[in-house]
């Protein structure tokens, strides 16, 4: 390893345990020595108040037992359910007790606690005072009127003081009629649920003692709640951490003893039950957590993650190996580069290592263990994709030189030239642009060449007896020449396009050595064999691949978009993958090694993108390829976005169809299939490949989940709490590093300006919908009907347009209006809803730009008429030029071809 990898593995992993630290540097607070006045006290463990299911009196006994010595007094909120045992239990430890009647909507229940309670208060001399009811009024399942019975009632019977809790607010609402039938006043104060930050939380408790206690001058004020959580979502200003919770209760313990105030802290032990009343929060406001272990101590130091060390060094040993791998195998990338990856797994183990101290802290009902396991595999899968995506970042940005490196030849013309087979397959295509296609392939500078055309499933004979003729006609002129020109018709002919070009196989001529596939659409430059051929003289190359190009990319603004984002793959993801003989081939522009090709199990009828197929069946049988990034060839782009997402469709689907056929070859070590001879490099180009477009079905699964999940906020906040920050934010880093990566990476390597990115990037997202449903439909069906996608089909109407991305439309809508919703409804209670909202509206964009480029197709179809009119009026206009010579074009120049007519 070099010296400069020693360091930069040393700097990290201390970087990473010093981020540990400082998260969890010891604060200082009060200390508070003696007893606690008193807590709110439910010794409920497994089981919830709510179930009816009474608390066993061991556990009683452990809680109180525990506690002794450090509470003076506890506070219970019923007289039944168990805790009726509470006063006679606390006795034998020298505790008292405030005893509770809880009342609710049910009048027979509350007749039932109110009996409990006198029975309690009269019978157990530890008895300090009852409070009846707690919040029944805040809950609204009382009035004033009932309550005042009950606590006067309650008054009579025994000889305890008697008071009811509620909110402070509540008692200057209703003075007179709760204050003539309180011997006390107890009220909570929580300023954490009133969304104060805890620097001001102290004192607003002063200041909301000191205003009740105005309006009651002659009665003591009891806080019978007052206290802050440890964890759960923040809401407003009030941020829930263990750091916090000890704060605010020691500096009130501290208050409390200056000014002599009673009190009940808010509470003993968490309640993981309360989740389904109060939300996630309701969990934390324990000094103790559910299996009986102190969060802080009144005195010393106190830190937010006590075993933060341990996730520290779980950060640093999952970082390691992964950190040395990449430094061992990335020699070739400069030193800038492998510093930046190398960061990124740190940060990326870091972030994971954090995510289990969250998991570790928290309690998680069957509602929670369901999100937590769909979000985390998410999460890991968007880190997945993050780190694939970020070592092509710093291969294409940071390498010193390319691996496999592939020019154009040129070699001598009386070398030994292998006869090549090209095959063009054909189905309903327009017979003017087949005959470009024909003519480029006659004008190929090659000495010893058969061109096959197989036209399948074309029902008119008007539409593929043209080009018969025209093949006919090929022939004629190439006698004696060394090129020969076939023509087959099948009217019916199963195996997708793989049947086909099976069917073209059987009509080589036998000493065809080399297999070559063109689209019906592309005209080819004459070089195009000579600079290829020659790389088979190595006998392990299997098949030669040049990019796609498209001659109409400069017609129209939607034609410019998508053929920037076709460049983006050809000009960068293809050089990449082929550094590692790890290329997708293409169905055009492709030559094939015969022997290869018929070994194999030739074209494979069962998937419907069998040309990447066949790439990786060579590749799985040792045989390497060759990418030249040269245009040699041009086709034309859809005609619509319609076309434009269902070729989309196709490919990702296929893909699915390859990798539920192959997945076994993509297994690493011994659990590969046997045979297979694919490189751990190949095996990671194709898997992270695959990666973004089963990322693409699973976010279309997670928007569905996000909507509901919406809506459940919405109506039940306590029910469905916001995700928490820990997913929402990786998911806004990731668009964040998309948008910065994508543009580096195309000033890096694509030809084109600023504006042509942008539009390149708008393309590309607008094909999440549909990639999306083709790999879920990919993974969970057989079979796909074959989709040609059209080229020089009639321009849509901008009603057609809109129609092609009506699905994209209407779930970009739901998504900016449930943003909305959040941020009108819960968006001044706290962070995540508002990070919430704008994860929304960013998992709208894809939608968004679908609609956008829907319409720039359905635009162009207004706009390109009238352009080619103005141009045909200028034409007029200026003097006629020389013509050119023949096959010369400027670079970039659309080629003319004779438009189909209108249907």
């Amino acid at each position: 390893m070099r010296k400069s990898d020693m360091l930069i593995v040393g700097a990290l992993m201390s970087a990473a345990i010093g981020f540990w630290a400082a998260m969890n540097h010891p604060v200082t607070l009060p200390n508070v020595n003696g007893q606690l006045q008193g807590v709110s006290f439910q010794p409920v463990r497994d089981t919830s108040p709510i179930d009816g299911e009474p608390i066993p009196a061991a556990d009683i006994e452990h809680d109180v037992r525990l506690l002794r010595g450090k509470v003076k007094t506890l506070r219970t909120y019923a007289a039944s359910g168990g805790l009726e045992r509470v006063p006679d239990i606390a006795a034998r430890y020298g505790m008292k007790v405030s005893v509770g009647a809880w009342i609710g909507p049910d009048a027979k229940a509350n007749r039932r606690e109110v009996e409990a309670a006198i029975r309690l208060a009269n019978r157990s001399s530890n008895v300090r005072s009852i409070i009846v009811g707690n919040e029944a009024l805040l809950r609204g399942e009382v009035s004033v009127k009932e309550l005042a019975g009950y606590m006067a009632e309650v008054r009579r019977r025994t000889k305890v003081p008697v008071s009811t809790a509620e909110p402070w607010h509540i008692w200057l609402k209703h003075p007179t009629e709760l204050g003539q039938v309180a011997d006390f006043i107890a009220i909570h104060v929580l300023p954490y649920w009133e969304g104060l930050s805890v620097d001001v939380a102290i004192d607003h408790v002063r200041r909301m003692h000191d205003a009740v206690k105005a309006q009651f001058p002659k009665k003591e004020v009891l806080l019978t709640e007052v206290g802050w959580p440890s964890d759960g979502r923040n809401r407003q200003d009030a941020v829930a951490s263990r750091v916090n919770q000890a704060r605010f209760v020691r500096e009130f313990l501290a208050l409390a003893q200056q000014q002599n105030w009673r009190y009940f802290v808010m509470e003993a032990f968490d309640q993981p039950w309360k989740i389904a009343l109060e939300g996630g929060v309701g969990a934390y406001w324990g000094l103790y957590d559910a299996d009986r272990h102190p969060k802080f101590h009144l005195t010393g130091p106190v830190v937010e993650t006590p075993s933060w060390w341990i996730y520290a060094l779980l950060s640093t040993v999952a970082a390691l190996p992964a950190m040395l791998l990449f430094l061992a195998r990335a020699q070739h990338v400069g030193t800038a580069g492998r510093a930046l990856y190398a960061a990124l797994i740190q940060g990326a183990a870091l972030f994971l290592a954090w995510a289990v101290s969250v998991a570790a802290a928290r309690y998680f009902t069957a509602q929670d263990t369901a999100v937590w396991a769909v979000l985390g595999i998410g999460l890991v899968l968007l880190i997945g994709l993050l780190l694939s995506e970020a070592y092509e970042f710093v291969e294409v940005l940071f390498a010193r030189h390319r691996l496999r490196p592939f020019v154009p030849l040129q070699p001598r013309d009386d070398r030994a030239w292998p006869k090549v087979a090209l095959h063009l397959p054909i189905c309903n295509e327009p017979a003017a642009m087949v005959k470009l296609t024909l003519d480029s392939l006659a004008r190929l500078d090659y000495p010893s060449l058969q061109v096959v055309v197989i036209d399948n499933n074309t029902k008119d004979p008007a539409v593929w007896r043209p080009v018969e003729a025209h093949v006919q006609a090929l022939a004629a002129r190439a006698a004696g020449t060394g090129k020969s020109f076939t023509f087959i018709h099948v009217d019916r002919c199963p195996g997708y396009k793989a049947g086909a070009l099976n069917l073209a196989l059987k009509a080589t001529d036998a000493d065809a050595a080399v297999i070559g596939v063109v689209d019906s659409d592309y005209e080819v430059t004459p070089d195009w064999l000579k600079a290829t051929i020659p790389y088979f003289d190595d006998a392990q190359v299997g098949f030669v691949q040049a990019p796609q190009d498209h001659r109409d990319g400069r017609d129209s603004l939607f034609k410019a978009m998508i053929n920037w984002e076709y460049a983006g793959f050809f000009n960068i993801g293809m050089v990449q993958r082929n550094e590692r003989n790890a290329i997708i081939q293409h169905g055009t522009m492709t030559l094939i090694r015969r022997t290869a090709l018929e070994s194999t199990g030739r074209w494979a009828e069962w998937c419907i993108t069998e040309d990447a197929e066949l790439g990786l069946r060579l590749m799985e049988q040792g045989y390497e390829s060759v990418y030249l990034n040269h245009c040699f060839g041009k086709g034309l782009t859809p005609d619509s976005y319609l076309g434009y997402k269902r070729q989309r469709y196709r490919w990702a689907y296929g893909a699915m169809m390859i990798l539920k056929h192959h997945w076994r070859a993509m297994l690493p070590g011994s659990l590969a299939a046997r045979g297979t001879a694919l490189t751990a490099g190949q095996k990671f180009h194709f898997v992270a490949g695959w990666l973004p477009w089963i990322g693409d079905g699973l976010f279309l699964l997670l928007i569905g989940a996000a909507l509901l999940w919406t809506v459940g906020a919405l109506l039940f906040p306590f029910t469905f709490d916001y995700p928490s920050l820990m997913f929402v934010l990786p998911s806004l880093a990731f668009v964040a590093f998309k948008i910065v990566h994508g543009f580096a990476m195309y000033a890096a390597r694509v030809p084109c300006g600023l504006r042509d990115r942008l539009g390149a990037m708008v393309a590309g997202l607008a094909l999440t919908y549909a990639i999306g449903r083709a790999t879920i439909a990919g993974l969970t069906t057989s079979s796909l009907p074959f989709h040609r996608t059209p080229k020089m089909e009639g321009k849509a109407a901008i009603l057609k347009g809109l129609v092609a991305a009506r699905d994209e439309a209407i779930l970009g809508a739901l998504l900016l209006a449930g943003a909305a919703a959040v941020l009108a409804v819960h968006g001044r209670e706290g962070i995540e809803p508002r990070f919430w909202a704008l994860a929304l509206a960013l998992q709208a964009l894809p939608f968004l730009a679908a609609v956008g480029l829907s319409m720039a197709s359905a635009l162009q179809a207004v706009a390109l008429p009238q352009l080619a009119g103005m141009r045909a009026g200028i034409a007029r206009l200026l003097p006629a030029r020389r013509p050119r010579a023949a096959g010369v074009a400027p670079v970039g120049a659309p080629a003319e071809v004779e438009a189909p007519k209108a249907a």
